[in-house]
C-alpha cells in the first residue's frame, strides 16, 4: 500500500457528491492535495487531508498544457514523492501518468479497495449514487465491476 495518496478533485468532489467521502482516509492512510485542488474543491477540507504545494511549478505549468490545473499539480507533486499512489478520474490526466509511469487509480478503484478490504459490503449503493451525479463515468464500466463483485 502506498505510504502517500495524492487525490485529484474529481474524486473529492465525487466522493463528497454521494456521502462517501469519509471513506477515504480508511482506504488510505496519508491523503494530500496540492492547494489548486483545495481551491479547485471550494468547500473546507477534512483534517485527515494534507495541502502540500509542489515545489516544481514549472513542471505544474508544463503538465497545464495538457490537462487541468489541479490534474497537472497533482501529478507534478507525485513526481516530487517517493511512494505514491494518484487517484485521478480524467482520462487526460490518467495518460500523463500513465506516460510518466506514476501509479494510479480512479474513484472507482478506490471503492473497489474498500470493497476488497469488506469496508464496504456492496458497491452497488455507491455506484448507483455516482450514476446520479453529472460525472460522466462509464456506465457499462460500473454494472460490469458490480458483476465482478458479485454485487
Amino acid at each position: 500500500m502506498p505510504t502517500i495518496v495524492i487525490t485529484d478533485t474529481c474524486c473529492l468532489i465525487v466522493l463528497d457528491n454521494i456521502g462517501a467521502l469519509p471513506l477515504l482516509p480508511i482506504a488510505y492512510a496519508h491523503i494530500v492535495v496540492t492547494p489548486v485542488i483545495a481551491k479547485e474543491f471550494q468547500k473546507a477540507l477534512p483534517e485527515w487531508i494534507t495541502v502540500m504545494p509542489v515545489t516544481d511549478t514549472a513542471t505544474a505549468d508544463t503538465y497545464r498544457q495538457l490537462v487541468d490545473a489541479g490534474e497537472a499539480s497533482a501529478i507534478a507533486l507525485a513526481q516530487e514523492l517517493t511512494d505514491v499512489l494518484l487517484i485521478l478520474d480524467d482520462r487526460k490526466g490518467r495518460r500523463l501518468a500513465k506516460q510518466l509511469h506514476l501509479p494510479f487509480t480512479g474513484t472507482v478503484g478506490m471503492l473497489g479497495v474498500m470493497r476488497e478490504r469488506g469496508h464496504i459490503r456492496s458497491l452497488r449503493p455507491y455506484f448507483e449514487a455516482i450514476k446520479e451525479t453529472d460525472f460522466r463515468y462509464d456506465h457499462a464500466l460500473l454494472d460490469q465491476i458490480l458483476a465482478q463483485f458479485g454485487d
